[in-house]
């Protein structure tokens, strides 16, 4: 019996799950409009966040991965990876642009904190192994945020 008690033991140390964060930082401007309803609805519904003339904001976005430390390296990831990844696909996509405008993803779509935080998952999920997961907390002010982890 103690034998199998030490082979667990053994187990759970190796299958350790961790979580590491990397932040990145852009600003950029949206306009929350549906083309869909009258102006007056949309001024109700988004207010500020309605204005024609757009807004911007100093994003901060959190990329948080988790799963399995590699027990050869002692890492979940490469943070300079991680580093690079943010930045080609979100910083580098998004920093000083109308999200409305210059942001292909955004055509069509209405470029809610919530709808950000889902693209950029998609955008960094394709460069995140699995079975890593991946979580991103995209805070659009300094108490207004959102949390998606693609489920």
């Amino acid at each position: 019996m103690e034998a199998i008690l030490l082979t667990l033991k053994f187990n759970l140390y190796h299958q350790m799950i961790i979580s590491v964060f990397r932040k990145g930082h852009f600003n950029a401007a949206h306009r929350l409009n549906v083309a869909e309803w009258d102006a007056e609805t949309n001024k109700k519904i988004f207010g500020l966040c309605n204005n024609e003339n757009f807004h911007g904001h100093n994003y901060e976005i959190t990329v948080k991965v988790t799963g399995e430390i590699d027990q050869k390296t002692g890492m979940l990831i490469d943070t300079t990876e991680l580093k690079k990844i943010i930045k080609e696909q979100v910083e580098d996509a998004w920093d000083h642009q109308n999200m409305n405008i210059d942001v292909p993803e955004f055509k069509n779509l209405n470029p809610t904190a919530e709808n950000m935080a889902i693209i950029a998952w998609q955008k960094i999920r394709k460069h995140i192994p699995l079975p890593i997961e991946l979580t991103i907390i995209l805070h659009e002010t300094e108490r207004n945020f959102v949390e998606y982890s693609g489920k």
